[in-house]
């Protein structure tokens, strides 16, 4: 049953019996691979394999798998929003103050909900499309009477004094990619100057020692939100106002989520020269200090 749990958290779907599929992407990977490294230490059996194809479905077959599971997951939120929808209505109408603390907070929970299924909507639904264009007018619609009352995705994300974060061990998962690399630089940059990095599973958060901070892990504390990767979410945690960080953030961005949310040229250029640092050091300690050495590149090329 954790297991499961753990497998619907990140999106995979059953195909037949106890397998399940999930895209390839390097995230997913690594997070199968510690699946079950999990499964064989409790005394299971497991095993992943890559594949290119499944010869007895065709791939729109397969997106459609994932998309009826995402749009079963939709459904209560779509619900949901339907009801504070009808809510509006008499709020408006007669301009009653009774319910609309109610119905700001169920509509602020139902948001933070779709942006957690959203973000393994990992083929963008038609449904997920919809219901994004149903909650953004609801939104408009409430601040028409109820304007600073709407959660912003800022304002749900707790802000960190950087002053309670130094000379901390910073622990990310093991095989470090952009948004490990940028975010690691950014720590060192702006944040924590000493900070230190280590490397674990993402199963191995449990044994953490007093004082070390996770990033970039599926528990960890400082990681993606909605759709927001943890390099975005550092920079907001942490306030961080350097106008290149934003246009660095695009990049990253669009480098791990690959969502079409930004259109920066030079990502392409980014996750080329990143495949090549990994393909080429084995070391995570040594990949991850060259791909912060690369991203402090970046930085300086765009400051002027």
């Amino acid at each position: 049953m954790k297991i499961w749990r753990k497998l619907s958290r990140i999106g995979a779907v059953p195909f037949k019996g106890s397998v399940y599929l999930l895209p390839d992407n390097e995230e997913n990977h690594e997070y199968f691979q510690w699946l079950v490294a999990e499964v064989i230490r409790k005394g299971g059996e497991g095993a992943f394999v890559q594949v290119e194809r499944i010869e007895s479905m065709q791939e729109e077959e397969l997106i459609e798998l994932f998309n009826r599971s995402r749009e079963k997951e939709y459904r209560p939120v779509e619900d949901g929003i339907e009801t504070v929808e009808r809510g509006i209505i008499p709020l408006n109408q007669r301009g009653g103050l009774e319910n609309r603390k109610k119905l700001i907070e169920d509509f602020n929970r139902l948001a933070k909900e779709f942006e957690l299924i959203r973000k393994i909507d990992f083929f963008f639904s038609k449904k997920g499309a919809a219901l994004e264009k149903r909650i953004k007018a609801v939104r408009d619609e409430i601040k028409t009477f109820s304007p600073g009352e709407i959660a912003k995705p800022d304002k749900l994300i707790p802000q960190k004094d950087r002053k309670n974060y130094q000379g901390r061990i910073w622990v990310t998962r093991k095989r470090p990619y952009v948004d490990r690399m940028a975010s690691a630089w950014l720590i060192r940059k702006f944040i924590d100057p000493k900070a230190v990095f280590r490397f674990i599973g993402d199963d191995q958060t449990g044994h953490l020692e007093e004082g070390q901070v996770t990033f970039d892990m599926s528990s960890g504390e400082l990681t993606h939100q909605g759709d927001l990767c943890t390099f975005e979410v550092l920079i907001k945690t942490f306030g961080l106002k350097d106008r290149v960080l934003k246009k660095m953030a695009e990049i990253v961005h669009q480098i791990d989520l690959k969502d079409e949310k930004h259109q920066a040229p030079e990502a392409k250029g980014v996750e080329e020269l990143l495949k090549g640092l990994r393909k080429t050091v084995t070391n995570d300690g040594e990949i991850l200090e060259k791909g912060m050495a690369l991203f402090e590149m970046l930085y300086a090329s765009k400051t002027q």
